[in-house]
């Protein structure tokens, strides 16, 4: 059953906001989102490179090589000429072999004519601009190296324009030839193909074919492929070889017996453009200076899609692994955690008096619950130290009508919530403090438990188990998931490791001596609660979890709230670490330095860095590769996740229904934890230094009874 016990009532505040690098992080997104879209248009959308079915009866007669467009159909505009040869090289760049046939061809001063594909025109632009310079024509392949038939308009317009653009951007030209893949000859093209070449030759281009495939791998052997270099009742012709698509030795090979053998036989080695009877200038047109700027925008952005994209589906696998492996350790953790705490018997002798510590901003709202259970603890012997740091609101009047035993309030200048802190504990009359934010309400026996590990003379201080107490709605439900799953589940693996970095401010015990020894809670950060656990580390005291100790805190009730609270903590965390980085190459027993910090950097900034590019490239996969597999990969994750949370949810004796909102999680709460991340790490790069900000209140706090 939830008991009541909050407020409903506002009251208006002028709350410092951190400052926003929305257009940084925006731009960020944009252009990786941009460059993804790229690279799904031009690998994916433009049609993907297949073989094609059987052909009908070819529809071109005649032996022509060169064709224009009347309408839907192909019209001859040159064959061969008497006793000229033109080679012609398909499917480069290649880095390998087309400079080595480029290279052999200026040896025989035997020109050609490389038809390229676009796409590996722009991983190999260098070798485009190399042809260029030797003196080859350059000719159009598609972009992908796909059977453009069954293409729609757009996606054949797509792939030739493409094409040209990468070629102007490489090499300065726009040609003018182009070879449509899988249909190299006039005898395999039918009616359909037909229809589909003319439309391209309808926006100016040539559509380049050939008399003979001069690599016909099915009739291997490169003898073959020169008997069969001129076919009975020819005079000339066009040969097709090509330099790309795998091991290229026998193209190599045919080359070297192919030119001597016709130059015996008379034949003279030409130019494609001779063949068409065209000049090279008018089949490889010089490109504008903004085509070729056009040209060099574009492989810029698709080598960089590429690069993006290959890391992105790099990583997935790697992401998967960690997040299973991580997992798996928490809980194997948390069972060994759940051992050790049967054997801690506790001591119901063990009863010191005890100092509690409220630092309080402008805290009307939810100060009289909060204090009201503190005051309610069972507990023989303690006081509530209540610092008003500032408030303009009332609250120290609040608590002053309240009227309660053991209760007293101390009226400070507005320092911050570390100077209110050090003004609580200095003022407190006993050893143990324990520290509580102003909005978080305990349970009778919270602070009889939260104070039992420190009858151990080495634990310098304890972490409570700090519960979400407005679950109403979904990002209620979200943060006490959150809470449960990412908080607690973590506070066991540090409590088995000995290297507890966060004791947290809403509920926490302390040794007086320990915080004396390092100089009490410091103003330097905005996470004052991980600064001061990770120095108590360094100076080598045990900081222990218990989990019994239960406080139900008001998590924010808005996005914006929750942005601003997230943001502080991600931030300060970022300055404690900094601040303690010594600690990472110090020696000494402490393993705060050895494995909480290391854990703290890896798994809230590093992979909350990397999650939002698996994110986006999910939906890239989704759009532009296979649906399933993704869709796979995500289910996959969230089962994960939901199994840990069971796990979770029973070992804190929670109720599991909560639980079906944590799929939920991806599309809003997680995205919104990563950018806090992100603009955190932009505000420490920039340096900003950023005061104690309050949170608006609801007064809204249930607390499982």
């Amino acid at each position: 059953m939830l008991r009541q016990v909050g407020k409903r009532r506002r009251i208006e505040r002028r709350i410092e906001r951190p400052p926003a690098h929305w257009g940084a992080l925006g731009l960020l997104l944009l252009a990786l989102s941009l460059l993804l879209c790229a690279q799904g248009i031009a690998e994916h959308l433009t049609g993907q490179s297949a073989t094609p079915t059987a052909k009908g009866d070819s529809v071109l007669r005649g032996g022509a090589t060169v064709f224009t467009a009347s309408g839907h159909r192909l019209v001859s505009r040159a064959q061969a000429p008497s006793r000229l040869v033109a080679l012609t090289f398909d499917d480069g760049p290649d880095p390998t072999w087309t400079p080595r046939i480029a290279a052999l061809l200026l040896r025989l001063h035997v020109p050609a004519t490389f038809f390229e594909v676009g796409d590996h025109v722009v991983r190999y632009p260098g070798i485009a601009e190399s042809l260029v310079d030797d003196g080859f024509e350059i000719g159009n392949h598609s972009f992908t190296h796909s059977n453009l038939t069954p293409l729609a308009g757009w996606q054949r317009e797509l792939q030739i324009s493409l094409t040209e653009s990468a070629i102007a951007g490489a090499a300065g030209i726009r040609p003018r030839l182009v070879r449509p893949p899988y249909s190299a000859t006039a005898l395999a093209v039918d009616a359909a193909d037909e229809h589909a070449y003319a439309a391209i030759a309808g926006s100016g281009y040539l559509i380049a074919l050939s008399d003979f495939d001069g690599e016909d791998w099915r009739r291997p052997g490169v003898g073959r492929i020169v008997r069969n270099a001129t076919p009975p009742g020819r005079q000339g012709g066009v040969i097709l070889l090509h330099d790309g698509g795998g091991d290229r030795s026998q193209t190599l090979a045919a080359v070297r017996r192919l030119v001597p053998e016709l130059r015996r036989r008379g034949f003279r080695f030409v130019a494609f453009s001779s063949i068409a009877g065209l000049s090279r200038a008018q089949v490889d047109l010089p490109a504008t200076a903004s085509e070729k700027l056009r040209g060099q925008l574009l492989i810029d952005a698709l080598t960089a899609a590429r690069w993006s994209t290959d890391a992105l589906a790099f990583l997935l696998i790697p992401i998967a692994a960690l997040a299973l492996l991580r997992a798996l350790i928490l809980v194997a953790l948390a069972r060994r955690h759940v051992e050790e705490r049967r054997r801690r018997e506790p001591d119901r002798f063990f009863e010191p008096p005890v100092s509690i510590v409220v630092p309080a901003f402008n805290e009307a709202q939810v100060i009289e619950p909060a204090v009201r259970s503190l005051a309610a603890s069972e507990y023989p012997d303690f006081e509530v130290v209540v610092v008003d740091d500032g408030s303009i609101d009332g609250t120290a009047e609040i608590v002053r009508e309240l009227d309660l035993w053991r209760v007293r309030v101390l009226t400070e200048d507005n320092r911050g919530k570390a100077g209110a802190l050090n003004a609580g504990i200095a003022a407190a009359r006993h050893e143990l403090i324990v520290t509580v934010d102003a909005d978080t309400v305990f349970e009778p026996g919270t602070l009889r438990r939260l104070v039992q590990p420190l009858r151990e003379g080495r634990v310098g201080a304890v972490a409570g188990n700090t519960k979400v107490g407005n679950r109403g709605g979904m990002l209620g439900r979200w943060q006490h998931i959150d809470y449960v799953m990412g908080f607690n589940l973590d506070r066991r693996l540090y409590d088995v490791l000995q290297c507890m970095p966060t004791v947290p401010g809403a509920i926490g015990a302390f040794r007086r001596s320990a915080l004396e020894e390092v100089g009490g809670f410091s103003e330097a950060t905005l996470a004052e609660d991980t600064d001061i656990t990770i120095a108590l580390g360094r100076a080598d005291w045990q900081v222990v979890y218990e989990q019994e100790a239960r406080a139900f805190t008001e998590a924010p009730s808005t996005l914006s709230a929750l942005w601003r609270q997230r943001y502080r903590w991600s931030y300060g965390t970022m300055q404690a670490v900094w601040k303690h980085r010594r600690a990472v190459v110090e020696g000494g027993a402490s393993r705060i330095g050895r494995v909480g910090i290391p854990y703290l950097l890896f798994f809230q900034v590093l992979l909350p860095l990397l999650a939002p590019l698996i994110d986006i490239f999910t939906i890239y996969g989704i759009v532009f590769l296979n649906p399933l597999v993704m869709l796979a990969y995500w289910l996959g994750f969230n089962v994960v996740l939901v199994g840990l949370g069971i796990y979770a949810f029973r070992l804190d004796r929670e109720p599991l229904r909560p639980l079906w909102a944590m799929p939920l999680q991806q599309f809003v709460y997680r995205q919104l934890m990563y950018l806090v991340v992100i603009q955190s790490l932009i505000s420490a790069a920039r340096g900003a230094r950023l005061r104690w900000q309050h949170v608006e209140r609801t007064g809204e706090v249930e607390m499982a009874g």
